[in-house]
């Protein structure tokens, strides 16, 4: 199957990919749109935390493309690309499918980066999609039966200890979510929860190093320490071997074993294999293979190619890959396209970060507001609830996710106050919260999404 040689084709229905799919349609983009995905359902990565703990359910965190596409003039392809002729402007898939295209998006994102370590891709969980959030929590469930009824004591310890590999956001946030999640689970067999162990591993000496959410270093350090099982920091710690019952690693030169029944990895990415095999120049790309594009976010080579999250570098650099970037992204590559086609200037896609979240554990999170204002705990937690819940992708989605997510709020944990007055207090003390919090959150939101509405730059650049 061909398509029109006028298509426009989009690989990867993660962020970038799904808003420049939903911009163009909006916009009245005039050709065909075309979204391929290997997976029939969205993940909103960010929220995949909450699925695990049972925050948030699996059709509010991964609704289906069907679902979010409806309505729209997006054609949704489910099918694992096979190879990109940028030559031939052809999109190949494993089923024997092939997609012609007049231009070409890049969102496939990235893989998990193994560095090398022995039987690291196959002894340790991954955490990026709703399948790994299933099986980590089925095997997590099965330790900690297998715990509470093992009564060598070596062995129990074992199977109480998680070993998290990389202490990038990512590893912090499921640190912290696990230490306060598994003692809950652990108790109701009838465990001791004083026997678990939540390990945060890292090469570096420091955790958040390089990253966006450094600034946040010593309120997550300070959090991880909190958690109802305190989380060890284990830094300067270099992984070399993982198996089913231990992780190898060294430290000042020592090689220690950690004895472990679940590890987790959250220790890099890798550039995926469809952008390292594409018919691009080393002078074109980064150190770590990722596409260096323009500031319209094109291929030098293809301008009919546009690349972002994280299969692209600017200039300056990759951008941090998180949703607010990628919202921009997406609205910037999708307002080109359509200057592409009506033979207008291209503008640079100008992406403004206007702060962070990070989530440190069950119903505590720290925001950090325009670089400004940190908040933590309580009200960090609704602002991160709030502030993704308006990022998810289509209005309708968006507000039934937010009504089931604040009905949970409200009732699940007020549901049997300990007198009535204390439970309606609680429950006005919670609504202002949460209408404080909405305003800001709001605003982070507004703030983000009004990158639409910014007059074109006088430095424009030529198509």
């Amino acid at each position: 199957m061909a398509t029109n040689p006028s298509s426009t084709v989009i690989l990867g229905g993660g962020f970038t990919g799904l808003f420049t799919a939903l911009h163009l349609s909006h916009q009245n983009y005039p050709h065909p749109i075309y979204l391929v995905d290997e997976k029939p359902q969205f993940v909103f990565k960010p929220l995949l935390y909450e699925l695990l703990t049972g925050e948030m359910q699996n059709e509010q965190v991964c609704p289906s493309y069907e679902e979010l596409l409806q309505g729209s003039e997006v054609t949704f392809v489910e099918g694992i690309v096979k190879s990109v002729d940028v030559q031939q402007r052809r999109v190949s898939l494993e089923s024997g499918l092939h997609y012609d295209y007049g231009h070409l998006v890049l969102a496939l994102g990235s893989t998990s980066g193994y560095f090398g370590i022995e039987g690291a891709k196959e002894h340790a969980f991954d955490f990026r999609t709703a399948n790994d959030a299933i099986a980590l929590t089925e095997h997590l469930r099965q330790r900690l039966q297998d715990a509470s009824q093992c009564e060598d004591d070596d062995r129990r310890r074992a199977l109480l200890t998680v070993a998290v590999v990389g202490a990038g956001p990512s590893g912090v946030e499921m640190a912290g979510t696990l230490a306060d999640l598994l003692p809950i689970w652990y108790d109701r067999l009838g465990g001791n929860p004083g026997e678990m162990a939540i390990i945060l591993m890292n090469r570096g000496n420091q955790i958040l190093q390089g990253d966006i959410n450094s600034h946040l270093r010593q309120i997550a350090e300070k959090a991880l320490h909190q958690r109802t099982v305190p989380v060890t920091l284990k830094l300067g710690a270099s992984v070399k071997a993982v198996t089913p019952a231990a992780v190898t690693y060294e430290t000042d030169g020592e090689t220690e074993t950690l004895p472990t029944a679940t590890t987790i990895w959250t220790a890099g990415t890798s550039t995926h294999p469809i952008i390292k095999d594409l018919a691009v120049s080393d002078q074109h790309r980064d150190r770590h293979g990722r596409l260096q594009v323009r500031p319209t976010l094109q291929l030098p080579d293809y301008p009919e190619v546009f690349a972002g999250g994280d299969c692209a570098a600017e200039e300056n650099g990759a951008l941090p890959p998180t949703a607010q970037v990628a919202y921009q992204q997406g609205y910037g590559i999708a307002r080109n396209l359509n200057a592409l086609v009506q033979d207008r200037s291209l503008q640079p896609v100008q992406v403004t970060i206007k702060g962070s979240l990070l989530k440190l554990g069950i119903r505590d999170s720290a925001a950090n507001l325009f670089n400004r204002f940190e908040l933590t705990g309580e009200v960090g937690h609704l602002i991160r609830q709030g502030t993704y819940l308006e990022l998810l992708p289509t209005p309708v989605h968006d507000f039934k996710a937010t009504a089931e997510w604040l009905t949970d709020e409200l009732f699940h944990r007020y549901h049997k106050p300990e007198s009535e007055a204390a439970g309606v207090h609680a429950i006005w003390q919670w609504v202002a919260g949460i209408a404080a919090v909405a305003l800001v959150a709001g605003g982070i939101v507004f703030a983000w999404r009004g990158m639409r509405q910014q007059p074109a730059p006088s430095s424009a650049l030529p198509k």
